[in-house]
């Protein structure tokens, strides 16, 4: 089985494949052996929207030269999307993009990044000189740290869709959620869970992005069960529920090959 155009996977922000870390955990080398044409991006992990999404923009001509295709399909998770989006928008890129998925995007903001911009701005310029020290190591071009937060504060009332492109690009999102009595399996989680539920006492969350701010395109549901923001990247999950995970990557594909795309 395999889609008509490769598949890129776009990874959120603090994240990048860095010595044994993987920015998708096995998903990417899973789906290879299902025979999808899947490849994975390699933008800053702490860019800004602007800066990641030029240098998506570069990565999807270099795809799509190498396969000689005429779009892609993206599949974002977090912050991806809203680098995703603008590129689209804003680069010119709605006629080389098939579908769009975004899961567990931030599409209006993340309650934890207002919550830590409370903090007064030079403590918070202190630690993001250090974080981006250390994404720079790690690869990041331009990294950004403090802007990015700022990026991504929430947006109270719902903006104006921006789904300009989507006549052209078919667009769909996922949120997940670790239920109310659930702890995620993985212990990253644990704190932006509990700053989660007391900033936002009634959102359903999955740590760090609300149901309600995934929500972009046609929205899809939730990926089903409890499920942090950072396992559905086959991050820290419990070999329990890594099945679970790996078929929902397995079955968004096998979709996308259905819908022609």
């Amino acid at each position: 089985m395999k889609t008509k155009y490769p598949i890129l996977l776009v990874h959120g922000a603090g994240v990048r494949d860095f010595l044994f870390f993987r920015s998708f955990g096995k998903i990417d080398r899973i789906l290879r052996i299902q025979n999808y044409t899947v490849y994975k991006s390699g933008i800053d992990g702490f860019g800004t929207i602007e800066n990641n999404a030029a240098q998506l923009k570069e990565e999807i001509e270099n795809i799509l030269k190498k396969e000689g295709a005429e779009k892609v399909n993206i599949i974002a998770h977090s912050k991806g999307g809203l680098d995703s989006k603008y590129m689209i928008d804003s680069l010119g890129m709605a006629d080389r993009v098939a579908s769009l998925t975004t899961l567990a995007t931030p599409h209006r903001g993340s309650p934890i990044a207002s919550f830590i911009l409370k903090a007064p701005k030079w403590i918070l310029k202190i630690y993001a000189f250090f974080i981006d020290l250390a994404f720079r190591t790690a690869g990041d071009e331009a990294p950004d740290c403090f802007t990015v937060c700022e990026q991504l504060k929430r947006i109270d009332s719902a903006p104006p869709e921006k789904t300009f492109f989507s006549d052209r690009v078919y667009c769909q999102s996922f949120s997940s959620a670790v239920r109310k009595g659930e702890k995620g399996n993985d212990f990253v989680m644990s704190i932006p869970l509990m700053f989660s539920r007391l900033i936002e006492k009634d959102a359903v969350t999955d740590g760090l992005v609300p149901k309600d701010s995934a929500i972009f395109g046609e929205y899809r549901g939730e990926i089903g069960g409890s499920v942090s923001h950072t396992e559905i990247i086959d991050f820290m999950v419990a070999d329990s529920k890594k099945d679970k995970i790996y078929s929902f990557w397995s079955a968004l594909c096998e979709e996308l090959v259905n819908m022609g795309f």
